[in-house]
Order: structure tokens, then C-alpha cells, then sequence
């Protein structure tokens, strides 16, 4: 090879993103296979890039002897004499390498280093797309539709290499067609023999968790968390948001200016709803957040077998269960408890040991509101009524409780 392969590697590295290295060492294999195939695996040979020459240096291996008798194989020994005409300075026992010309390799040992190189080329290819993507499991990609696999599953092109989207983790009311741009979670990264090979997902719940997170600032700067997510995907969701700032509403937080933020996700997940609810470390507090927009009564709190027996008004037992008991499912798996749910009807005749019922809306029942609390400090800062005098159109009263309007009788 008497080509100067400098230039030829480095379009390679900028065309295909192959370390220079990588296709150094690809280079160098594929002459050393060349050259074992040509001399049958009968000598020692040793390749070596020159970066000067840009050429792949194939170099023999021998060991120097004194005599004839001490051969035991001419491929690999090499008399004093004839040694020291390459270099004067050998001595017995040393190993000489000699240079051989790589122009004398035949067009089917150039065509083995070919391939070899093909292949090496390959696998630097897989091994760093692999490396790309699996750094970014549980982030979000977006692609583009190329085909239906049999079975349902869906090839999406990612741009540097392609993702399988399979059919058991697609939702049953979204479909594709060739062309179309798709965002959706990296669930998982394999290393096969046929290259990285990238699953997604459109129904784990961290893609909602995902969006929320490129949609809302205050989760991505952790101002706002996401303590939890629970999902039925194509249906319905509910996350769980907490504030590490006192002056920051999570909930306006994710839901934006006039809703603009949760519509992007929603308008994502092609109209799935999504309710979002305050985290609480009460879980009695918890559970009620999680159970609306149903009202709750009272909440039975079972730490040892982790069960909640949450008591509904009876105009709300159907609201707080769901549509076929979605609601409350979706705040059992929010809340990692169990939940049992009755109505007061259904939980009259029920006793309780003292200390067992934890009433989560007793405290707010018997907190004034925001509007009260607002007519009470108005009040106190109001200057004191004058009293009317007897007779005066405020003072008098009719029958019916009123008062009477100037000139009427």
C-alpha cells in the first residue's frame, strides 16, 4: 500500500463519527489478515500505521542463530550472516523485524482487508451509537415513521440510527403512518449482534413525567418535583407536584398561562387527561387530593397492612370510584397504598378505635376560607355603625323582615 490513507482516514472519522483510533486499529487488523492469509499463518507478522506515510507497515518477525543445525523453522529463524546484512548490530537470540512490502499481498487478500475494514467500520458505528443512547434512558426522542414490522411493531428513524417502538407499548388509539414525526420515552438500550437495538415507549408513565419536565422550567431547575405518576395511557393520568419554594404554586406551575403548559402534553398524548394534585406527606391529605374532584369525609389510616378505607358522601361514591373504577385506581398506584372506599351509608354501623380515623377535612372545615377570613379583617379595620334613631327609614323594619324603601307607606 503505497497510498497515502491520511486523508482517506480522515474523512472516514468526519463522514461516519468513527474514532481515529478505532480505524487505525481497523486498518491495521485488516493488513495483518491479509498478510497471515498470504503466507498461510506460517510467519510472525506484526502491522503498524506510520502517520507520516500515511502507509500500513507490515514488519517479520524473526529469531537470530548461529548456525544451520540450530533451524527448526526457516520462517521464523534466521542465520547471523544473513541477520546482521539488515543490521549489523544483532547479536544471537535477538528478534529481527523486517519490513515486508504489502504491494505484495494478491487482490484476494486486498479484498479480506476490505471486508475486515467494512466490519470493523460497522462495529465502531454500533458501538457509538450505543454509547449515545444509552446515556440518554428515560429521556425523551423524537423521530420520524419509516414502517410496520409484522406484529405491529413500529421502526422509527432517529436520525443516526433506528428505534423499534414495540406493539405492547403502543396506545391503542394513536396510529402512524409513514412520514410522521413521533416523540416518545427511551425505555431501554441493547448491544445485539445486529447493532444497538433502542426500545421506546408511548405508555410508560415517565413520558408524561418527561414532557412536564421540557414543558415546565420550574421542574426542570428542580423548583417544582414530581413526586409521583400514575397512568393509564390513551385515558388518563395524575401526577403528584410539590414546591421547594413557598411562592411557587406547583399546580399553576404545570398548568401554565391559560392552561398553555398542560395543553402541550396533553395535545402530546393526543387528548389524554391529566389531573394534577397537591403531594402531601399526610397521606390521609394525600389520598384526598388524589381522589378528586370527588369529596371525601373521612379516611381510616391502616400503616400496618398499608391500606386506606376512605368514606365518601353518598352523592360521591360514584365520582371518587370512576369510570370502571379508574379514579380511585389511579390514586391507589399514585399513592403506593391500598385503598378501600365506602359510602357513609354503607359506613354507618362501622366502629373505629380512638385514634384510628384521621378526618383530613375536619381541620379545613373548621378553618375559615380565604373570602372569610377577608370579610373579617374588613370588618375589624370598618369605622362603628351609628345607631339609627326610632323611626328613621333604616330602623324600621315590615313584617316580612325587609326594610322599607323611602316613600313607600
Amino acid at each position: 500500500m503505497i497510498v497515502n490513507l491520511n486523508h482517506i482516514v480522515d474523512q472516514v472519522v468526519k463522514d461516519k463519527g468513527v474514532k481515529r483510533d478505532v480505524l487505525i486499529e481497523a486498518l491495521e487488523s485488516a493488513v495483518l489478515s491479509a498478510a497471515n492469509r498470504k503466507y498461510r499463518n506460517t510467519r510472525d507478522l506484526e502491522a503498524h500505521y506510520n502517520e507520516e506515510t500515511g502507509e500500513v507497515e507490515v514488519f517479520e518477525f524473526v529469531t537470530v542463530v548461529a548456525t544451520t543445525e540450530d533451524i527448526e523453522d526457516s520462517y521464523k529463524q534466521i542465520l547471523l550472516d544473513e541477520a546482521r546484512e539488515s543490521d549489523p548490530d544483532v547479536q544471537v537470540g535477538d528478534e529481527l523485524g523486517m519490513k515486508i512490502e504489502a504491494t505484495n499481498f494478491s487482490r484476494i487478500a486486498a479484498q479480506t482487508a476490505k471486508q475486515v475494514i467494512i466490519q470493523k467500520v460497522r462495529e465502531a458505528e454500533r458501538e457509538s451509537v450505543y454509547n449515545e443512547f444509552r446515556d440518554r434512558v428515560g429521556e425523551l426522542a423524537n423521530g420520524i415513521v419509516r414502517r410496520y414490522e409484522r406484529g405491529g411493531d413500529l421502526i422509527v428513524d432517529l436520525g443516526k440510527s433506528e428505534a423499534i417502538l414495540p406493539q405492547r407499548q403502543q396506545v391503542f388509539r394513536e396510529s402512524y403512518r409513514q412520514g410522521d414525526r413521533i416523540r416518545a420515552y427511551i425505555m431501554d438500550v441493547n448491544l445485539s449482534s445486529r447493532g444497538p437495538q433502542i426500545v421506546l415507549s408511548r405508555t410508560h408513565e415517565n413520558l408524561v413525567a418527561a414532557l412536564f419536565t421540557s414543558e415546565v422550567p420550574e421542574i426542570a431547575d428542580g423548583t417544582v418535583e414530581l413526586k409521583g405518576v400514575s397512568r393509564e395511557a390513551g385515558s388518563r393520568s395524575k401526577i403528584a407536584v410539590y414546591s421547594n419554594d413557598p411562592d411557587v404554586d406547583p399546580i399553576g406551575a404545570c398548568v401554565g398561562m391559560r392552561g398553555s403548559r398542560v395543553q402541550n402534553v396533553v395535545t402530546e398524548l393526543h387528548g389524554e387527561k391529566i389531573d394534577i394534585v397537591p403531594w402531601s406527606e399526610d397521606v390521609a391529605q394525600f389520598a384526598c387530593s388524589a381522589l378528586a374532584p370527588a369529596d371525601v369525609s373521612r379516611v381510616y389510616v391502616d400503616k400496618e397492612s398499608h391500606t386506606l378505607e376512605i368514606i365518601a358522601p353518598d352523592d360521591q361514591l360514584s365520582l371518587a370510584i370512576g369510570k370502571k373504577g379508574q379514579n380511585v385506581r389511579l390514586a391507589a398506584r399514585l399513592l403506593n397504598w391500598r385503598i378501600d372506599i365506602k359510602s357513609e351509608s354503607q359506613a354507618a354501623g362501622d366502629t373505629r378505635t380512638p385514634g384510628y380515623v384521621v378526618d383530613p377535612l375536619k381541620e379545613r372545615r373548621g378553618r375559615p376560607s380565604r373570602a372569610e377570613e377577608a370579610e373579617d379583617e374588613a370588618a375589624e379595620n370598618a369605622e362603628p355603625a351609628v345607631p339609627a334613631e326610632e323611626g328613621s327609614v333604616e330602623g324600621r323594619e315590615d313584617a316580612d323582615g325587609g326594610a322599607d324603601l323611602p316613600g313607600m307607606p
